[in-house]
């Protein structure tokens, strides 16, 4: 069993999504811990319901990147972390972390990457972009994560039609449903040991 670590920033849907299927037995992890950039975001609420330790991790609150960075890595490892899960996490994962837990922690984000990713490309700001471009696709990506934004190897692209009629709230609705559908299952399949990395490349194994 894996021992996961959540970073969420906001309301913590896609980490629900991930739990309940956890709570179920579905998904041979168990989230050890929260981590978030905000003091109280709505994630916490939804974690210390089920008694999982919240820690809120800014760097705004140290003076070196250094110490920021130290705290991070304490925090992930007073907990024996296996893996890290970002579930609607908005700052950029420095470069000692992501060297640390290399292809042990990914992401997913609101659209077909490399379409409409990178900094500033989060949450309603992604699904207004998608709807002025006229584009009659979109999706969700869920990867790997390297030091930059939304960058690293792909796992898994899904795909939902853009009708000409949709504002970017209906095409949020429609991707938050498939994120709430393949998050988890990513996931899954990473605690069983069914996802790996050969030759940079994401292999996905037959269960």
């Amino acid at each position: 069993m894996l021992n996961l670590a959540v970073f969420a920033s906001g309301r913590g849907s896609n980490y629900e999504a991930i739990q309940q299927e956890i709570d179920k037995g579905n998904i041979n992890g168990k989230v050890v811990c929260v981590v978030s950039d905000h003091a109280s975001p709505g994630v916490f609420d939804k974690a210390k319901s089920r008694d999982i330790p919240t820690h809120s991790i800014n760097r705004k609150q140290f003076k070196s990147g250094d110490d920021y960075v130290e705290k991070l890595l304490n925090t992930l490892a007073n907990y024996q972390t296996d893996f890290i899960i970002l579930a609607g996490y908005l700052k950029l994962i420095p470069a000692p972390l992501v060297n640390t837990y290399k292809h042990k922690m990914i992401n997913i984000h609101p659209a077909l990457l490399p379409n409409f990713g990178g900094k500033g490309f989060y949450g309603m700001n992604v699904h207004r972009a998608v709807v002025e471009s006229g584009i009659n696709v979109t999706g969700v990506t869920i990867h790997y994560v390297d030091e930059h934004y939304d960058n690293g190897n792909v796992i898994l692209q899904k795909e939902v039609k853009v009708e000409p009629s949709d504002t970017p709230e209906i095409v949020a609705g429609k991707v938050l449903k498939l994120e709430h559908k393949y998050f988890p299952e990513v996931v899954r399949l990473l605690c069983n040991n069914k996802i790996k990395i050969i030759n940079n490349k994401v292999v996905i194994e037959n269960e």
